[in-house]
């Protein structure tokens, strides 16, 4: 009888079966999921979520544990990098057990293992699962918060209707008036110009018109007299040289004095 014996020794020696179990693991660490027995399948459950466990800290004791059951550097490092992190919030059951009927040889029940967060079919299919279950309370207060929403939404549409309303109000009285004022600034516009235009007939009419002969005369004293004081100016500047650049001054000033008188 076998009370008390809950180890599957699976018909092998403990060091064959640690080798074939540690063997399996690495297997399903790096592969993500492989076939075999349901008995095997259920001896690598036991033996391979504990390993996984390990592999949420990465700590140098988790590494050299977990390495001496493995034996393994590549499926140690796929562990701690990849599968560490996939698992990380998950407390446990990291593996799934999938029967696929029995083999053709012996007849033995096969089954396929995997791990829970590798498989993608699965895991969107829960995910959708969860989107779709409503959770429920005892209490109702949910229904509370729920039926209290639309209350509000109503009570802020009815308070915003009037403001909208007399903000279109206001609108429509503001460009009334705008209307109006433009109206009556444009007969005064009118009334401007024309006053403007009498104006101007007014000053055209009143200003007499000069001879030319005289305004040219004008110009041409007015030309002279500038070119006398000029000369003068020169003349007292030179004053204080040479006596040679006095005659010159004096020569220069009698010249000019006698070409304006001659003008005038």
């Amino acid at each position: 009888m076998r009370h008390g014996k809950k180890i599957n020794h699976l018909g092998r020696t403990a060091s064959h079966r640690a080798a074939m179990l540690s063997n399996m693991a690495s297997s399903l660490i790096i592969h993500k999921r492989i076939v075999t027995t349901v008995a095997k399948a259920k001896a690598l459950r036991v033996y391979v979520e504990p390993i996984i466990t390990r592999s949420k800290e990465a700590t140098i004791h988790n590494y050299r544990t977990v390495f001496s059951y493995l034996q393994d550097k590549v499926a140690v490092t796929e562990l701690f990098t990849v599968v560490g992190g996939k698992v990380s919030h998950r407390p446990g059951g990291y593996t799934r057990i999938l029967k696929t009927g029995n083999r053709a040889g012996d007849n033995a029940e096969m089954a396929m293992i995997e791990l829970v967060d590798f498989n993608e079919f699965f895991q969107g299919f829960n995910e959708d699962k969860k989107k779709s279950t409503t959770r429920r309370s005892r209490r109702g207060g949910s229904a509370t918060t729920k039926s209290a929403a639309p209350k509000a939404e109503v009570v802020e549409a009815v308070a915003v209707a009037p403001v909208v309303e007399d903000a279109v109000v206001e609108e429509v009285v503001a460009e009334e008036v705008v209307a109006e004022t433009v109206v009556e600034a444009a007969p005064a516009v009118e009334e401007v110009s024309a006053e403007e235009s009498v104006a101007e007939e007014t000053a055209s009419e009143e200003t007499p018109e000069a001879p030319a002969a005289e305004e040219g005369s004008e110009e041409e004293t007015k030309y002279f007299r500038i070119l006398f004081w000029r000369s003068c100016w020169i003349g007292c500047s030179y004053s204080s040289l040479w006596f040679y650049n006095y005659i010159r001054c004096i020569y220069n000033w009698i010249t000019s004095w006698y070409y304006s008188i001659l003008c005038l």
